[in-house]
């Protein structure tokens, strides 16, 4: 999460993806993945110095996540400070063409 430059964003899916190639497993637990990502958001937010910037990283689709710090107006604060639109689809909210401004992790 930490390596998401600003203007860049990330998907939780695309790192548990990236962490099992990179381990030689098949899959991992998006469960557990989930429960690390937002234990590394309220960690940083709590730290409040060399913050991870949490907020690059999203829910499928490229879908806010509402478990973050300041929910979803946190993260689209920070988001649209970094240059994204957010797009409101029913309840749900999104950045906009997330995969235009997608970041891919290198070894």
């Amino acid at each position: 999460m930490k390596k998401v430059p600003v203007g860049k964003v990330i998907t939780s899916d695309y790192i548990r993806s990236y962490l099992a190639k990179k381990q030689g497993a098949d899959n991992t637990c998006p469960l557990t993945a989930g429960i690390f990502i937002n234990i590394a958001a309220k960690a940083s937010e709590e730290r409040g110095v060399d913050q991870t910037p949490y907020w690059r990283t999203l829910k499928k689709d490229g879908e806010l996540n509402e478990k973050y710090p300041e929910g979803i107006d946190g993260q689209k604060l920070h988001l649209e400070m970094e240059g994204h639109t957010i797009i409101q689809k029913g309840k749900r909210f999104f950045v906009k063409d997330y995969r235009d401004k997608f970041f891919e992790l290198n070894d």
